[in-house]
């Protein structure tokens, strides 16, 4: 086509393109969240069908994935770092052994505080038995009351009848774990006489100690008494009157494991607790009071 003045006239024609039909591409950006919806559904139902210590495991994995690491080997756990195990680190330990633990203190707590409120002699003696979880371990403590005398007449290591009945119930329970045990003295503040070589530190002692003696007679292995402690008053129950009865009293501790920073036994140590679950000297003088 020739154009005024001679020149020559190009029509240059462009053809636009069409992204439909199945030519196009956003149906693989469709595909591809379809197929990461379904991998994490069934990654939920895997989870949901493992056991309780493999749960438990993959919640310690993700509330620290940093310090967390575990090799259960050949791919039977979803937070394995290969074939060769690893070892397990502190943290989700402790969380373990503690969790099975508390489990076990609380089923033997309401045991227990059941069988004391079954007790018709106990009522009537009108003892007074504490049972706590705390963060120590599981604490039973035989509390005074009244005039301060249900347990152990005043100033004396010398076990009235509501003592011998209260720690031979507890006892029977205790006969059946392997926890170790600690036993505690405690005593008002009020004084022995002023020459007295006789004083509250070995008051609080012989009590703990003749409660041992009671604890062992009725199948408590000595072998797993850690220590027999008193003392005195320096611990009071009640903090603003130093004469209170319910300082006196008898604590007969069961602590939770000290998990060491290397535990190769670890695992095995966890598990027992698990199971462990499942089955289950001379008259002193008088004091001035």
């Amino acid at each position: 086509m020739a154009a005024r003045g001679g020149k020559k006239i190009v029509i240059v024609k462009k053809k636009v393109g069409g992204g439909g039909g199945h030519h196009g591409g956003s149906w693989k950006v469709a595909y591809a969240d379809f197929v990461t919806a379904m991998m994490a559904f069934f990654m939920v139902m895997w989870i949901l069908g493992m056991d309780d210590k493999t749960k438990q495991a993959i919640e310690g994995y993700f509330a620290n994935p940093v310090g967390y690491k575990k090799g259960f080997g050949a791919g039977s756990s979803p937070v394995s770092t290969g074939s060769a195990p690893s070892n397990l680190q502190k943290t989700p330990l402790r969380m373990i052994v503690r969790s099975a633990e508390q489990k076990q203190f609380e089923n033997l707590r309401r045991i227990i505080l059941e069988k004391l409120a079954a007790s018709d002699s106990l009522r009537k003696l009108n003892a007074l038995v504490d049972v706590q979880v705390t963060k120590e371990g599981l604490r039973i403590e035989l509390v005074e009351s009244g005039k301060g005398d249900v347990y152990f007449p005043i100033g004396s290591s010398r076990m009235n009848s509501a003592t011998m009945l209260t720690l031979q119930l507890v006892g029977t329970e205790l006969a059946q774990l392997s926890n170790p045990v600690v036993l505690e003295g405690h005593t008002d503040g009020a004084k022995f006489g002023k020459d007295a070589a006789y004083t509250n530190w070995e008051l609080s002692t012989d009590r703990a100690n003749a409660a041992r003696r009671v604890l062992e007679s009725t199948g408590v292995d000595g072998s797993r008494v850690l220590e027999v402690r008193g003392y005195a008053d320096t611990k009071p129950r009640v903090f603003d009157d130093p004469l209170a009865a319910a300082t006196r009293r008898i604590s007969i501790l069961l602590p939770f494991t000290n998990v060491p920073e290397s535990a190769p036994n670890a695992e095995a140590l966890a598990a027992a607790k698990q199971d462990s679950l499942v089955s289950n000297i001379a008259q002193p003088p008088q004091r001035d009071d």
